[in-house]
């Protein structure tokens, strides 16, 4: 008997999805307005996960431009067939419903084909007869899931889609995964939306569109109306591993306060699975997961932990745990420009606005951490400015920063939550060198600035709350953000902002 703890991939990566090819594991997940698109992991065991890189990493794969806040890619579905790897997903900002492949999940994945089908979440079945099943999810409160077959060559559709299943009667019946075990078809759902009522529901017929009959036993997994540090859970799918054990990858929430606040976003949680007597599978203890589960897994295989904690911008491209908010302007960022830092040339584009702005960001992952950059920015124009921000979404975000404002250069700590816009603090600043931070703990971000000659002293200047930056506050399906970013005050060319390095270290 082995542990491990949930969740097994921290911070936000909403929706995930897994296959397995042999002995090797594949998820991805969710990514919304972040470019590139669909982050995708490895794994041995089903605990330890690697990044790989990202699926939709090219503009003519995923377009973005001026998707909304939680608009663009939802809810990927990755599947292994006869030697390739496939994923669908859904650009809601533009083109729908998209289908690439790869024979190498670590390399360039193709540019899409696109599928015409009604809703959301698409899911990918490849029958033994060699028939391609695609479903989705209506979208819908009360309407159910759509599925047709397509042609795995050009996304067209051989038939028009059927609604196969409307749930159990939660609202949202969404997050459809289609798969045949022992001879039968089971429809593994979503229900009750993505927020405290979420829940996994279960079906199964004796054809891949059905008749299809609930699990007396549903929802199969929820945590709904339960005392746990985990809450939300949902939006899963199966996996079978190799030494014949079976597993379920869901989303979940780890809130803080109260009432309920949760502002990492929708995180993904491992669970065990055992069939029962009457052949429905049972998630977790009694459909509920722990934090730390004991579990006979898959001797475990933990990849070599990285030690150190900077980012010195001294590669090629930026690291994988990088993001750009929407496709980048060419132009905007660099790191050639000058070797050893990362360059952003500000726009007249703020973080205020539901558009591309100078911005590299990084997920929050832990709830006690530490971030850091060292910034050279000599701002010439009114408004010029660049720093470092913690972001939910356009509406809600803090950022501490070197601008000019009314002739003079100063350090602001400023806060934007909802149609609140205030600077709280300013220190003038006399020169174009400065060390910006954020402290977090579960509640509260402390923001402090230093001297790069005096690197052990830091001030603080301002500090925000973690729940104005909860989901349930700010709204949307995303997580915190640590971005670095830079702004144009004027139609004039700003100074370019240089970040030396930038530090992510955890403090649980």
């Amino acid at each position: 008997m082995a542990a491990y703890r949930n969740p097994v991939i921290p911070g936000f990566y909403p929706d995930p999805s897994v296959c397995r090819a042999g002995e090797d594991y594949y998820l991805v997940t969710s990514s919304f307005e972040y470019f590139p698109g669909v982050p995708i992991f490895h794994s041995r065991d089903l605990v330890h996960w690697r990044q790989l890189g990202y699926v939709l990493n090219r503009p003519s794969q995923l377009r973005l431009d001026k998707a909304r806040s939680s608009g663009g890619i939802y809810a990927p579905t990755i599947r292994y067939h006869q030697g390739k790897f496939y994923v669908t997903t859904t650009n809601v900002t533009g083109g729908g419903h998209l289908l690439v492949h790869s024979g190498d999940p670590a390399g360039e994945w193709s540019d899409p084909v696109w599928i015409d089908q009604p809703g959301i979440d698409p899911d990918l079945f490849f029958d033994e007869d060699g028939t391609v099943y695609f479903s989705t999810a209506s979208g819908q409160a009360e309407t159910g899931i759509y599925q047709s077959v397509i042609d795995l060559k050009t996304g067209k559709r051989l038939t028009e889609p059927q609604i196969i299943w409307d749930g159990s009667g939660g609202k949202h019946p969404e997050a459809p995964h289609l798969y045949k075990i022992g001879g039968t078809y089971y429809l593994m759902l979503a229900e009750g939306g993505t927020e405290y009522g979420h829940m996994v529901t279960i079906a199964r017929g004796g054809s891949p569109s059905g008749p299809f009959a609930g699990c007396p036993g549903n929802p199969i997994l929820s945590h709904r109306s339960k005392a746990s540090p985990i809450q939300a859970t949902g939006h899963a799918d199966l996996v079978q591993a190799h030494d014949g054990s079976w597993w379920a990858v869901c989303l979940g929430i780890r809130p803080v306060g109260y009432p309920n606040r949760h502002h990492l976003g929708r995180e993904t949680f491992l669970a065990p699975v055992k069939w029962n007597e009457q052949g429905w599978p049972e998630i977790g203890e009694g459909g509920m997961i722990a934090e730390k589960v004991e579990a006979d897994t898959l001797p475990l295989h933990p990849w070599s932990e990285q030690t150190n904690h900077r980012d010195d911008f001294t590669a090629a491209a930026p690291e994988l745990t990088w993001n750009f908010l929407r496709n980048p302007r060419p132009g905007s960022w660099s790191l050639e420009e000058r070797p050893g830092w990362l360059t952003l040339h500000g726009l007249q584009v703020t973080l205020d606005d539901e558009d591309a702005p100078a911005f590299l960001g990084r997920r929050q992952q832990h709830f006690a951490c530490r971030a850091e950059t060292l910034l050279e920015f000599p701002p010439a124009h009114e408004g010029d400015e660049a720093g470092l921000t913690v972001l939910m979404n356009h509406r809600f975000h803090y950022e501490i920063a070197l601008t000019r404002t009314g002739g003079e250069r100063v350090l602001i700590f400023r806060r934007r939550l909802g149609s609140l816009r205030k600077v709280e603090h300013s220190v003038p600043w006399a020169g174009e060198r400065v060390i910006l931070g954020v402290q977090a703990d579960a509640e509260n971000y402390v923001f402090t600035y230093g001297h790069p000659e005096r690197e052990e002293e830091r001030t603080i200047l301002g500090r925000g709350e973690c729940i104005m930056l909860a989901t349930e506050v700010a709204g949307g399906f995303t997580g915190v953000f640590f971005g670095l970013y830079a702004v144009s005050g004027t139609s004039a060319p700003a100074a370019p902002a240089r970040f030396d390095w930038f530090d992510y270290i955890p403090l649980d």
